[in-house]
């Protein structure tokens, strides 16, 4: 069997209208499908990250990816992914040229599974948890009111975990007396401030009883500045989701900045860089939280990937719904758990009516001029 063609497919699916409304959702709104093609009909799906330039990542894998790709044996995922690095080694350690070597990996890994019918997790050592808990991840929302309705529909939903992604102290306050004592509260801030800064809202946010406070320091390589708000309050802090390649994960650790490490496995380098950062995690005492909050190809990875690792902390799910579910059958949360598929390799299909309807960018529309 050999590797006959690598596809990158962009689609914009708009969410669902949602109560309150949140000005992120159109951040929500493009994917990136990646597809391994083989001589023999059989396919692998997968997910590069699409916040921000999905364009530019479809080219990397269009471009960059697929002609080291083609020909080759998709079984021999190791040697295939260190030929991906090595080849893109100037351009391809961070940010966009990871994330298409992260949406290639995971593709590869469902290929395999298909040819070898057997789930991914299977694959990885085995199912460890077959159900996993699951946090509600909101959006950010304009008002204290918004968030504490937000985090009160979620919690009666059955969510006994729910993460807020706001900046200021009113909002925490809001949602803590609308979910009650019993409900695990997060909070990601999306790096907004210095470590001094970082320090005196931490310290302001004790009271309500984080779980975790989620990457608090700008910029999110100043791991320095992150061990010191770790030091400095009771509040645990998680971080990750920005970081790529084992490497990174090995000097977060070492300056011993976080409590929970948060690889994201479309950004991280795909599902083998995912397990070893694990590994890393493991004999470090660090717990792990996966960054997921994806619809497609890349949440189903993130479920096998934790079955298979076990542990206690729950998965991250977007707290919003696309107007069409992108896989078939759609990954969904039930009283606050996930089931984790079954089938062969990720043990999903991208649902080929939606990859019609929703490409991106739409048909007559020009995302750039050459001039």
């Amino acid at each position: 069997m050999k590797i006959s063609d690598v596809q990158a497919i962009p689609l914009a699916i708009p969410p669902k209208p949602m109560t309150p409304p949140s000005p992120w959702q159109s951040r929500v709104s493009k994917q990136i499908v990646v597809r391994i093609l083989t001589d023999e009909g059989l396919s692998g799906v997968g997910e590069a990250f699409a916040l921000g330039a999905p364009l530019a990542v479809c080219n990397v894998i269009v471009e960059g990816l697929a002609p080291l790709l083609r020909g080759q044996d998709p079984t021999r995922i190791e040697y295939l992914v260190d030929l991906l690095h090595r080849s893109t080694m100037i351009y391809g350690r961070r940010g966009i040229g990871m994330f298409a070597i992260s949406g290639v990996e995971i593709a590869l890994w469902d290929l395999l599974g298909k040819a070898r019918n057997a789930p991914l997790y299977e694959l990885l050592g085995g199912i460890v948890s077959p159900r996993l808990p699951v946090y509600a991840s909101l959006l950010r929302y304009d008002s204290p009111e918004d968030v504490a309705s937000a985090a009160r529909d979620y919690a009666d939903r059955g969510f006994r975990s729910i993460k807020l992604h706001q900046v200021d102290v009113a909002s925490v306050r809001a949602a803590r007396e609308a979910v009650g004592p019993d409900v695990e509260l997060m909070l990601d801030t999306n790096c907004p401030w210095t470590p001094a800064e970082a320090i005196t809202m931490a310290r302001a946010l004790e009271p309500y009883r984080l779980f975790w406070l989620e990457e608090p320091v700008w910029p999110p390589e100043d791991y320095e500045g992150l061990a010191e708000v770790r030091r400095a309050s009771t509040v645990r802090i998680a971080a990750g989701e920005n970081e790529s390649t084992l490497f990174g994960f090995r000097d977060l650790i070492a300056r011993r900045a976080v409590d929970v490490v948060q690889p994201s496995v479309t950004k991280v380098g795909g599902i083998s860089e995912f397990r070893k950062v694990a590994t890393l995690a493991t004999a470090a005492n660090v717990e792990l939280a996966p960054h997921s909050p994806y619809f497609g190809p890349g949440l189903a990875a993130t479920l096998h990937l934790m079955a298979s690792l076990g542990g206690s902390l729950p998965v991250e799910m977007f707290a919003c719904e696309l107007e069409a579910p992108l896989l078939t059958p759609p990954i969904v949360a039930r009283d606050g758990w996930f089931d984790v598929p079954t089938g062969p390799g990720l043990g999903v299909e991208v649902d080929e009516a939606v990859i019609r309807r929703y490409p991106y960018p739409a048909e007559g529309e020009r995302p750039f001029v050459l001039t």
